[in-house]
């Protein structure tokens, strides 16, 4: 049995993005008639089936975050998020509506009491449960989150991580710790990437009790602190950490207050995501800065362009504050 052709197929042929290829073949505008044409024939050349195309306009949208995630801790980076959905939807006259969900809520029934034509997944989910969203065959986007096969909007993680520890090396520190509260997370897994390969161009080898993953068995914060004096305790301790998130930095810094830890004299600390809190705290954070608004107000696109594969990434910058980084 053949598999249909795909749009990131026709994409690659015309030498066009997705995004590109969806509006030509659904009439939307934004590409001169000339493209538009010689993606259709490409499209037709290739066997695309044109019964595919999602021809009903999207009159609701659901917000799905996964119960797993800590609200208190969570919101100030998916608040933002959230309102870029809501912006994009108030603009296209579509009504949105949230839900938090976990792996043992039925999920066909908790969905359909909103009744959505579409579906935008944030931050962490199993597999699992994305297989089980997906069997309510409703067009959906993953944003802060990658899976194959899904349109994905994310930020560029691994530059980002990359980003904030080429920054510590370069301000003279020797001892980089990464500290992150879960291996699970696409994001996570992405930023110590970056950490990875900043580390490995300036040809520093950190011992492997300078990458501490949070227990996930206790409360996060209980599991962040014990973390935090696990490094602070070590006979050589670090003396900068790259903190997966602001909130994580932040607390990494209250605990370095607490043991008389200076930060930054003795302790570089930079975290990641630039939430409103990294900047009101004292001293300042440095960190690495994302457009979370942007990051819904895309994935609205994405369902809008009617794409059924994306891999699209926004950019990061770092943010240096108050010398907390260095």
């Amino acid at each position: 049995m053949t598999k249909p052709v795909r749009i990131r197929s026709i994409a690659e042929a015309c030498g066009l993005s997705v995004a590109a290829v969806s509006r030509a073949l659904k009439g939307q505008p934004g590409l001169r008639e000339d493209t538009r044409q010689r993606v259709i024939a490409v499209a037709k050349e290739m066997g695309y089936d044109f019964s595919r195309l999602r021809g009903d306009k999207i009159k609701r949208v659901l917000f799905l975050l996964h119960r797993q995630h800590d609200i208190a801790r969570a919101l100030p980076f998916y608040s933002l998020l959230l309102l870029g959905v809501e912006d994009h939807c108030r603009e296209q006259g579509i009504a949105m509506s949230f839900l938090s969900i976990g792996p043992g809520d039925n999920v066909d029934e908790q969905i359909a009491l909103h009744h959505p034509d579409a579906l935008i997944c944030a931050g962490y989910f199993e597999s699992t449960l994305i297989m089980a969203i997906q069997k309510t065959k409703l067009p959906m986007v993953l944003v802060d989150l990658w899976a194959p096969d899904l349109p994905c909007v994310n930020l560029d993680n691994q530059h980002g991580g990359y980003l904030a520890t080429r920054h510590l090396i370069d301000t003279g520190r020797k001892r980089i710790a990464f500290l992150a509260s879960t291996a699970a997370h696409y994001s996570i897994r992405q930023r110590e990437k970056g950490y990875r390969q900043a580390l490995y161009e300036a040809q520093m080898m950190m011992p492997p009790e300078y990458e501490v993953i949070a227990s996930p068995l206790v409360d996060t914060n209980l599991s962040l602190v014990t973390a935090m004096n696990e490094l602070l305790s070590l006979p050589v301790p670090p003396d900068a950490i790259f903190a997966y998130n602001d909130v994580t930095a932040i607390a990494a810094m209250n605990i370095c207050e607490r043991r008389g830890v200076r930060v930054p004299q003795d302790i570089a600390i930079i975290g990641f995501d630039d939430i409103a809190p990294a900047a009101w705290s004292r001293p300042a954070l440095t960190t690495i800065a994302v457009d979370k608004h942007q990051l819904g107000y895309r994935a609205v696109g994405l369902l809008l362009e009617g794409v059924t594969q994306a891999d699209e990434m926004l950019p990061v910058t770092l943010v240096v504050r108050e010398s907390t980084g260095g």
